[in-house]
């Protein structure tokens, strides 16, 4: 195992779970990765591994996820309440500042906590998500999260995530959709589970619905992040990011850099070479 295992209790008194890799000393700026709505730290293996030859890299599973405590109502599941989370994370791993990698949910986490505490970012990398989502791509979340059944098997569970993703994603082979599987689910006695709570999806399904459908941005709050170096990566296939919002957000933006992953829709993994090299050329720069 390339990482240690890291619990912190939050202000709540909830049991959080975090993967640390690297070293404390390291000569990079740590690196917090913040995964999408039902993901959790598993998604950022490859990438943690990469970057962690010279930084901290730590991957949380947020409230709800993982192996982190549930809540008991779908209202604590909120961007907001995974901010307060993710500072109480820092502070418990030792770390004042850092660069934060959010995926998606993540990424509007990042941009939350940069209106509340700007000088605790360093660095901000936005992976398919902006200050406006797409209609389209909301919807599908809300198809299936807290809906979709733990698979019967593991194959199953590739099969049935490849007939899920495979437009958006059409270069993963095989092996691919079952290393995503695994990413996905958890092993529980040789079989897959799911690896969140479904309430989560219930939070989204109730909060669209009190919203009437009229998705809500975040322009105001991405403001924030107008002092901060920003990257944002965009699948080319994705349903949740448009070019057109990525086109707006460098217009806005006076120190963001927009790079385009090929052949990937919501949300690139991360290990793609295009990836790592934005990635790794953004924490470069901020040296």
């Amino acid at each position: 195992m390339s990482f240690t295992e890291f619990f912190y209790t939050n202000q709540e008194g909830m049991r959080l779970y975090a993967r640390d890799y690297g070293d404390v000393l390291a000569p990079g700026m740590p690196v917090l990765c913040l995964p999408g709505l039902t993901r959790n730290s598993k998604d950022f293996d490859k990438l943690a591994e990469h970057l962690s030859a010279t930084h901290r890299v730590i991957c949380p599973d947020f409230r709800g996820r993982g192996r982190s405590d549930y809540c008991k109502s779908w209202t604590d599941y909120t961007p907001q309440a995974e901010a307060r989370d993710t500072f109480d994370l820092m502070a418990a791993a030792g770390v004042p500042h850092a660069v934060i990698i959010g995926t998606s949910r993540g990424g509007l986490v990042a941009t939350l906590m940069a209106a509340q505490r700007p000088g605790a970012l360093k660095g901000v990398v936005l992976n398919d998500v902006g200050p406006e989502v797409s209609q389209e791509g909301i919807t599908r979340i809300m198809g299936y999260a807290g809906k979709m059944p733990a698979p019967e098997s593991w194959d199953i569970a590739a099969i049935t995530l490849r007939q899920m993703n495979e437009r958006h994603f059409p270069t993963i082979t095989g092996p691919g959709w079952h290393e995503f599987a695994h990413m996905t689910f958890r092993d529980e006695d040789g079989k897959p589970a799911l690896d969140y709570d479904s309430k989560i999806g219930d939070g989204l399904r109730i909060g669209m619905k009190l919203l009437r459908g009229k998705l809500p941005n975040m322009w105001t709050e991405f403001k924030a992040l107008y002092t901060i170096p920003t990257l944002v990566l965009r699948g080319e296939n994705s349903d949740l990011l448009s070019a057109e919002t990525v086109k707006r957000m460098e217009e806005v933006h006076p120190r963001l850099t927009a790079v385009t992953v090929p052949d990937r829709g919501h949300a690139p993994w991360l290990d793609e070479p295009q990836s790592l090299a934005a990635i790794g050329a953004f924490l470069d720069e901020l040296h």
